[in-house]
């Protein structure tokens, strides 16, 4: 199919010529680009940003096509979208789903395959578990009533996209489990990979490493499905003054290497890098779903902690995702006071950040 009939697909879906049906999504895909079968034991090298337009019910926005723009002309392939499960649900009925908020998801999946952009769909809150406040009614971990929620929102999502195929589209479970057994944990997350599978056996699955996605869990090797790590160690660096960090307004101004903590490269190597290449030799594809330094880091602390991160996953084979595109960890619009900023189509654009992460 050529790129005018896959336009054409697209307008034809809906009356605005906005939003593609899922269907037509499905069917102009598998013809699309970079529709080829995608290995969960060995992930491409997939690197971008995670775009946060439905991270927060407060904040539930249309994803802008414009960033997918941005991304694509930088040369990035991927972003990952964590989203609150609130964003599509009635609040008095969690099993009702707003069909005009679906579209919006739609829509951004569909703005990646026409960019050759990997779309990864993250529960960011999910029914039961959410590592920001306010904690969920529900407890994910100890509650059949929340799981079967949560299968139930999966299963949706995996019928609503069974034919995109998975070089396009993934799942992501759920953001940042806790300190929680990994046998809780592989429990849970047996039941969500069967009620997708249930609808589409296919689909690329992957779930974060538990104690907040830094600790691998080998359990889920039998799966068949990939995982997600962090990039934000030391916490010095990467959420110095973060206000939701407690007492991190009195850390120490970072230095890197960290001298107040004894963190450098090799000690990342040791404990960040080796236990997951030990999963992966157990055939399980690693992929590092956030990572990025807070607006109150010194840039040039930043930039090279940064390139020794950057450095060692390239190293590793693994591709990343920054946290974020716009904001106050990204390379657009932090609002860092330490940053010279260039005047890109309205944002402003931290071109030596940018640069670092282009050219790995």
């Amino acid at each position: 199919m050529t790129r005018r009939q896959l336009l054409g697909v697209a307008l034809a879906a809906g009356a605005t010529g906005l939003v593609a049906s899922p269907t037509a999504i499905a069917r102009a895909s598998r013809g699309g680009r970079g529709a080829k079968a995608v290995n969960p034991a060995k992930l491409p090298r997939w690197r971008g940003f995670n775009l946060l337009e439905k991270f927060t019910l407060a904040n539930n926005k249309p994803y802008r096509e414009e960033d997918f723009d941005i991304i694509a002309s930088w040369g990035f392939d991927f972003v990952r979208l964590p989203m609150d499960y609130r964003c599509w649900t009635d609040p008095n009925n969690p099993r009702q789903m707003k069909e005009d908020v679906l579209k919006e998801i739609d829509q951004a999946i569909e703005y990646g395959r026409k960019r050759g952009i990997h779309v990864n769909l993250n529960f960011h809150r999910a029914p039961g578990y959410c590592v920001n406040p306010p904690p969920e009614p529900l407890n994910l971990w100890s509650q059949a009533e929340a799981l079967e929620l949560c299968a139930y929102h999966w299963a949706a999502f995996a019928k609503r996209y069974k034919g995109i195929p998975s070089a396009n589209l993934s799942f992501d479970l759920l953001n940042e489990p806790g300190d929680i057994r990994p046998g809780t944990y592989v429990s849970v997350v047996r039941s969500l990979v069967s009620a997708i599978r249930a609808e589409d056996p296919d689909r690329l699955i992957i779930a974060d490493g538990i104690r907040w996605g830094n600790t691998p869990v080998p359990e889920l090797a039998e799966l068949k499905i990939a995982e997600s790590t962090r990039g934000y160690t030391p916490m010095q660096i990467s959420h110095y003054k973060a206000s939701w960090i407690g007492g991190s307004n009195t850390w120490p101004e970072p230095t890197w290497p960290l001298t107040n903590g004894g963190w450098d490269r090799e000690r990342l190597r040791r404990e960040q890098i080796q236990p997951w290449k030990e999963l992966e030799a157990k055939g399980v594809g690693v992929h590092v779903g956030e990572w990025g330094a807070y607006q109150y880091t010194p840039h040039k602390v930043v930039l090279a902690w940064m390139k020794d991160c950057l450095e060692l996953w390239q190293e590793a084979g693994w591709g990343w995702a920054m946290w974020n595109l716009r904001g106050s960890f990204g390379v657009l619009d932090s609002g860092r006071t330490d940053v010279k900023y260039e005047q890109m189509r309205g944002h402003q654009l931290d071109r030596e950040m940018l640069e670092l992460v282009r050219a790995h």
